[in-house]
C-alpha cells in the first residue's frame, strides 16, 4: 500500500516498508571491593537498561564508571553481567530490572495532531501523546524523537530504549520527511539557499532535498527531507527565509510511511515483519545485539 498524506497535497511516492527512567541522585559511597565474575550466560548490565529506556548505553557506562551502579551490594565494573535473582541498585535505589530483561520489543506509529505535546507531564494542563497509547504491562513508552505542539503526522513509540535510541543517534542519520504547506510564492533562489544552507543560532542547517509538491491559489505544498532531529529545524529554516509555514506534518522517518488510513489521533502496531525491517535499518538484529551505541 502506497502512502501519502491525505488532503494536505501530493507528494512523493515512499517505499512501504514500516515499518522507566529513573533518575540516578548523587552518588554517596561505593564498594572498592570488585564484583565475582559472572558467567557469559547473564546480560550487560548498559544492555538491559538501555533496553528499558532507563538511559543510553553510552550513558549507564558513565554511571558504572562512577561507581554508581551495585549489584548485591558491591560495586559493578562495564563487564558485570545480571542474573535472575541479582539486586541491581543505582546509587543506593533498588531498581527492578528483571521487567526489562524478557519483554517483547512493540512499535507504534502514532498519527499525531495539532495541539498535542509530547511529554509525560504539561504543567500547562494541555492534550499529551502519551495518554492516548495502550498501555504496557512492563516498562514504557519511549517517543523516537519530538513533534512540537503546532506539528502533526507521524511519531514512533517503542518499549525498546536501544531501537530508540539508535533510531534517535545522530550517527544514524534517519532521513525524516515532512509536507508542508506555504503560504505565498517561494522563489528558485530561495529553495536553492535551504539546500545550500543556512545558519541558525545553533549552526549551519540544510534541507537535504526539496520537491514541490503542488497547492491551490495562495497555499503551496512542498516536501522537505532533513537527517537531523534539531527542534523545530523545518519551521526554523523556512523563517530564516521570511516564508510563512501555514501547515507541518511529518510524513516518513527513516523507513516508516506515515499510512493513509491512519486516520488523526490514532495508533498503529508493526508486525513481526515490519519490526524485523525497521532493526535491520537502525543495524540490529531480532535479538538486540551487545554492541555500544
Amino acid at each position: 500500500m502506497k502512502n501519502q498524506p491525505a488532503n494536505r497535497g501530493p507528494r512523493r511516492s515512499r517505499p512501504d516498508t514500516a515499518a522507566t527512567n529513573p533518575i540516578p541522585k548523587a552518588h554517596t559511597k561505593t564498594s572498592s571491593k570488585a564484583p565475582p565474575p559472572h558467567p557469559e550466560s547473564g546480560e550487560r548490565i548498559q544492555k538491559i537498561l538501555a533496553r528499558g529506556g532507563v538511559a543510553s548505553r553510552r550513558e549507564i557506562e558513565r554511571w558504572i564508571t562512577e561507581g554508581r551502579l551495585k549489584i548485591n551490594g558491591i560495586t559493578a565494573t562495564l563487564g558485570t553481567r545480571l542474573h535472575t535473582g541479582d539486586r541491581l541498585e543505582i546509587n543506593d535505589r533498588i531498581v527492578n530490572w528483571e521487567k526489562f530483561a524478557e519483554q517483547p520489543t512493540r512499535v507504534l506509529l502514532y498519527h499525531k495532531p495539532t495541539g498535542e505535546v509530547v511529554t509525560r507531564r504539561d504543567p500547562e494542563g494541555r492534550p499529551i501523546v502519551f495518554r492516548r497509547l495502550p498501555e504496557l504491562a512492563t516498562g514504557r513508552w519511549i517517543a523516537v524523537g519530538r513533534l512540537d505542539i503546532n506539528t502533526s503526522g507521524l511519531l514512533l513509540l517503542t518499549n525498546n530504549g536501544e531501537l530508540a535510541n539508535r533510531l534517535m543517534h545522530p550517527s544514524t542519520e534517519v532521513e525524516r520527511e515532512y509536507a508542508v504547506r506555504i503560504l505565498g510564492h517561494v522563489s528558485e533562489a530561495t529553495l536553492a539557499t535551504l539546500q545550500e544552507g543556512v545558519h541558525l543560532e545553533d549552526g549551519l542547517a540544510k534541507f537535504d532535498e526539496i520537491h514541490p509538491a503542488g497547492g491551490e491559489g495562495a497555499n503551496k505544498w512542498y516536501n522537505v527531507i532533513v537527517t537531523e532531529g534539531r527542534n523545530r529545524l523545518v519551521r526554523r529554516l523556512w523563517e530564516s527565509q521570511n516564508v510563512i509555514v501555514s501547515r507541518l506534518m511529518r510524513v516518513r522517518y527513516g523507513p516508516v510511511v506515515l499510512p493513509d488510513s491512519l486516520r488523526t489521533g490514532a495508533v498503529y502496531e508493526i508486525n513481526d515483519k515490519e519490526l524485523q525491517l525497521l532493526f535491520e535499518f537502525a543495524g540490529l538484529g531480532k535479538d538486540v545485539p551487545d554492541v555500544p551505541l
